[in-house]
């Protein structure tokens, strides 16, 4: 039986926004979207690699794989681009608690923003 052909990976567009793309974390089974956060190169790398998803800290310019000292740490089940390459969704299961912010809570998207009813 002849195996399936392998696909190549696509090619992440990192030079848009100044090496760097944003990452959603999204949990694989609820959907609710958890975090955002951005990578660069090498943390792109180091998510592929290790499995766990790994950004690259803005503020402290360093590597930083999320849950590293909280335990929280975000295993891929899923990685996907968007149809330019320039943005990546990560489906993941959260280990540890679960409490994906660092303000304690399971998603970073707590603070609701009223709107205009039309």
């Amino acid at each position: 039986m002849a195996e399936a052909p392998q696909t190549a990976a696509p090619q992440i567009d990192f030079a848009k926004m100044d090496g760097l793309v944003p990452g959603i974390v999204q949990d694989h089974k609820t959907g609710e979207m958890l975090m955002l956060g951005f990578l660069n190169e090498t943390s792109y790398q180091k998510t592929l690699e290790s499995g766990f998803v790994t950004f690259w800290s803005r503020t402290r310019s360093k590597l930083w794989m999320k849950g590293e000292t909280s335990g929280n740490r975000l295993r891929i089940i899923e990685a996907s681009t968007d149809c330019d390459n320039d943005a990546l969704l990560f489906r993941v299961e959260v280990e540890g608690d679960g409490l994906v912010c660092h303000e304690g809570t399971v998603s970073c998207f707590t603070k609701k923003i009223e709107t205009e009813k039309k």
